[in-house]
């Protein structure tokens, strides 16, 4: 229903995303009958599952705890507002736990509902339909995440099992000469055939951040970041720029809060592969993602 308060909850390998968006009827001329999502209220908090997969391959205690309070936090806010959630997803941190029952049973009694594990393809597909409402047809989406990375071109998609938190994990903050071996290893079997040369979005915390730090907000905002062009030259500008600074310094900067400003260069690091990969010189930032995905879907 138009113009009624819907909400989605992301939980993803680095970050939690709680949306609070509705249907609107879209701008654009002749598009009448067709209804958009718009943003309302959004909400992240960091979870860092992905650390606990990478190290052990379970989801801690510990994190467990953390996840559920966040999740109590998102069930609060949503109770307040009198807000429907929709559904809530879990994605590569969870796909690869060994204790996803656990972890599910959990989260089910802080939010009041049971999240669904979906898989990297699905994560790609719903990524995909998000910025498509947005931006029409003829473009490829690139989802980096904290543990894996979708790319889809709406005919076809798919995830590699790379994020910026796992980057980090096993490189540290700055890749070094061993990153080489690494885009190699991963881009071994990927099949990008019909998607290079053509408009590409990114989507996800390190498309965000980036933004940010580019046109220096203090804050966030999406109508000031949505359909942002950058260069690949505007890309290593701020590479360089945030790599020239201290742990301390880098964390100050608008965007990188929250534990942000420890992956963002391996984020930023592996946005250059992909983009050289699909051979592009420019690319543009889209918000959406995975949690406006949902609410299509719904």
């Amino acid at each position: 229903m138009a113009n009624k308060l819907l909400a989605t909850v992301d939980i993803g390998s680095h970050s939690c995303i709680l949306l609070i968006a509705a249907f609107k009827p879209a701008e654009a001329e002749g598009a009448e009958s067709r209804k958009v999502l718009v943003p309302k209220l959004q909400k992240v908090e960091i979870c860092r599952l992905g650390e606990d997969i990478y190290d052990s391959g379970r989801i801690s205690e510990e994190k467990i705890q953390d996840l559920c309070r966040i999740m109590t936090k998102f069930r609060m806010d949503l109770h307040a507002l009198g807000v429907e959630l929709k559904a809530a997803a879990m994605t590569e941190a969870m796909r690869r736990a060994e204790n996803q029952e656990e972890v599910l049973d959990a989260v089910e009694k802080a939010l009041w509902m049971r999240p669904r594990i979906i898989s990297g393809e699905e994560e790609a597909a719903l990524t995909y339909r998000s910025v498509k409402e947005w931006h029409g047809e003829g473009i490829v989406t690139i989802d980096i995440g904290g543990g894996s990375t979708e790319i889809s071109n709406g005919a076809t998609g798919f995830s590699i099992p790379v994020g910026a938190l796992k980057m980090f994990k096993a490189m540290g903050p700055i890749p070094g000469p061993e990153y080489k071996k690494f885009v190699k290893e991963n881009f071994k079997e990927v099949s990008i055939k019909g998607m290079t040369k053509k408009p590409v979005y990114l989507i996800g915390g390190t498309g965000t951040a980036l933004a940010m730090v580019f046109k220096n907000l203090s804050q966030f905002d999406y109508k000031a970041i949505e359909g942002l062009e950058m260069s690949i030259a505007d890309l290593e500008a701020v590479t360089t720029r945030i790599s020239n600074l201290s742990k301390e310094l880098r964390a100050m900067l608008p965007g990188l809060e929250n534990g942000r400003s420890d992956v963002i260069i391996c984020g930023l690091f592996w946005l250059r592969s992909l983009l050289e990969k699909l051979r592009v010189e420019t690319f543009r930032i889209s918000t959406a993602g995975l949690r406006f995905g949902l609410l299509y879907e719904n």
